[in-house]
């Protein structure tokens, strides 16, 4: 059972694009300005070149190189002004985007690490790392590289279209009507392009999915012989993303030439209706030559407009995908409830709890369990019983399908993340550990845990190795000092315990150990969870032999319940279970 994580409306994507530019707002304002002043200083070259040519035209010889003169210097002037400007305003334009960029990735990860772990468990991973990565990429390379030059071209071209209007109305305003046809073309295209980008993005995220689930189920899939299935699958998605990538293709390609002929249409109009005018003495020389060299440096922005558009769709969309992170829920979770309702106490309580993967059969048959605040209880059970699916169930990552869990008298799956993970943590043999220091792996769990509460953490869970390590606690836990899955999982454990969480659950947590290990690691977590909840689904029975009560599950169901010594006394199937354990 997946999930698709949502993707941001447009209206989303505007707010969120605003709410960057009001974070910054005064560099962006000053970039703004600095902007503006640099395409002013652009505007007056053409001006004063066409007043050249009505000197050269209109006034004596001698008269006109004086003019010329003076015109020249000014142009120099002006040129050196732009130039200087212009390069103050990309920096400035830069700098916004760097920051933004920054911003942008802080709270994907924040999101990210808030995500319900119902939503994490059902995403899929292609999709979660094309965000985190291809996505993520693709919206701070507009913000660095595209955003400072397309904001330069859209004043420039907006001062272009007002200063040539302003030169002559009539003249202006043929030369920009022929650009009616680039605009149509354009609007036509924008029309399709989102719903284009948003598909090459997804089929991106599912052609990650494919390679890395293969990939991480190598062995699998070649222990079941599933070789050629995977290869399917995998040229299906490269064929549908394949697709995707020529629909955005066939829309630029016949979007470009439309636009290239519109952009080459003003100056021609212009060049042949000023032509005539000044023919019949209606307009100066200069005023057409000036109406032409705005109208020819209109075609500059348009055309890098044109070179970053297929980024702009893939970064607007992938914007979309990235905010869409925030609007993620817990299936059936109610927002309200979770968010305002806090647990009463610590008490568990299921009540005929069903439940079942997509639309397969019932995992879980009408489970009865009430588990008391401090009791230690192991769930045990051959394989496929739904130990694992219970575990899962009672630490809130997945929701029943009938019937209900609730701590406190609040359903676990409808608690707030961050309150979740206060109230219960599900520790498997799955762990990760970070390239950092032993210290801030640690720290993951108690950000303001002191080196001898890290030290006492790990010295409960048997991991008095790592207080050997080189410059402990800042060992870099790189090649050098890589751990193996051992030592780690005693890492995860020592985490756990940091966390201090109200109830813990244990499905396989130490798997890893060598039995002897596991057992003292076991009763160690025991002592210092003491008056905490824990819960253990014991795959070895030596472990629910310790625990105050045991539930044994058959086909879904707990079938007996008990302590140790009342299930032996029954001679059912728990017991059968410990005579098979015992040879």
């Amino acid at each position: 059972m997946t999930t698709v994580l949502p993707v941001a409306t447009a209206a989303g994507v505007r707010r969120a694009a605003w709410r960057e530019i009001y974070s910054d707002r005064w560099l962006f304002s000053g970039a703004m300005v600095v902007n503006m002043l640099a395409a002013g200083a652009g505007l007056l070259m053409p001006l004063l070149l066409g007043r050249i040519v009505d000197a050269v035209t209109d006034t004596p010889e001698h008269a006109a190189l004086a003019t010329v003169d003076r015109l020249a210097l000014a142009i120099l002037v002006v040129t050196v002004a732009h130039i200087v400007l212009l390069r103050y305003a990309q920096l400035l334009c830069y700098r916004f985007g760097e920051r933004a960029a920054a911003r942008i990735r802080e709270r994907f990860l924040d999101r990210t690490l808030a995500l319900p772990g119902s939503m994490v468990e059902h995403a899929t991973t292609g999709d979660l790392i094309t965000r985190g990565t291809a996505d993520v990429n693709a919206v701070v390379l507009m913000l660095r590289s595209m955003a400072p030059q397309l904001f330069l071209a859209a004043v420039q071209l907006l001062f272009l279209m007002v200063a040539v209007l302003l030169l002559d109305p009539m003249l202006g305003g043929s030369g920009l009507a022929t650009l009616t046809v680039a605009v149509f073309a354009l609007r036509s295209y924008l029309r399709r392009a989102e719903a284009a980008y948003l598909w090459q993005a997804m089929s991106a995220g599912q052609v990650n999915e494919a390679v890395i689930t293969t990939v991480q189920g190598a062995r699998t899939v070649e222990a079941l012989g599933m070789d050629r299935s995977r290869i399917r699958l995998a040229d299906s998605t490269i064929a549908a993303s394949r697709q995707a990538r020529l629909s955005t293709l066939r829309l630029r390609t016949r979007l470009f030439p439309v636009v290239e002929i519109a952009c080459a249409l003003p100056v021609v109009g212009v060049l042949v209706l000023g032509g005539w005018l000044h023919r019949n003495d209606m307009i100066a020389l200069g005023t057409v030559v000036a109406a032409a060299l705005y109208l020819q440096r209109l075609i500059d922005p348009l055309n890098l407009f044109m070179m970053w558009l297929d980024q702009i769709q893939s970064a607007t969309a992938a914007f979309a995908r990235i905010e869409g992170v925030a609007l993620a829920r817990s299936p059936g979770a109610d927002p309200v409830s979770s968010a305002a309702t806090e647990p009463a106490d610590a008490r568990i309580v299921c009540a005929d709890v069903h439940f079942a993967y997509g639309s397969g059969r019932e995992v879980l048959k009408g489970i009865d369990l009430d588990i008391r605040p401090g009791e230690r209880i192991a769930i045990v059970g051959p394989s496929g019983a739904g130990k694992s699916t219970l575990g899962r169930l009672l630490a809130g990552l997945d929701a029943p399908g009938r019937g209900s869990i609730t701590v406190g008298g609040v359903p676990i799956a409808e608690l707030a993340p961050d309150r979740l993970r206060r109230q219960v943590i599900l520790v498997t043999q799955e762990h990760h550990i970070f390239r950092d220091t032993l210290r801030e792996n640690l720290r993951l769990a108690a950000p303001a845990a002191t080196d001898a509460e890290l030290t006492a953490a790990l010295s409960a869970v048997g991991a008095s190795w790592a207080t050997e390590l080189p410059d402990y606690p800042d060992t870099l836990l790189d090649g050098r000092h890589q751990l193996d899955d051992a030592r780690a999982q005693q890492l995860s454990l020592a985490r756990v315990l940091l966390a201090d969480p109200h109830t813990l659950i244990l499905d396989e947590a130490t798997a890893m150990l060598d039995p002897t290990t596991a057992r003292d690691t076991e009763r160690g977590l025991a002592a210092i969870l003491s008056g905490r909840t824990v819960i253990a689904v014991a795959h070895r029975l030596q472990t629910a032999h310790d625990a105050d009560r045991i539930a044994v599950m058959e086909d879904g169901r707990i079938v007996e319940l008990g302590t140790h010594t009342e299930l032996l006394a029954r001679r059912g199937s728990y017991a059968s279970l410990w005579r098979a354990w015992h040879g």
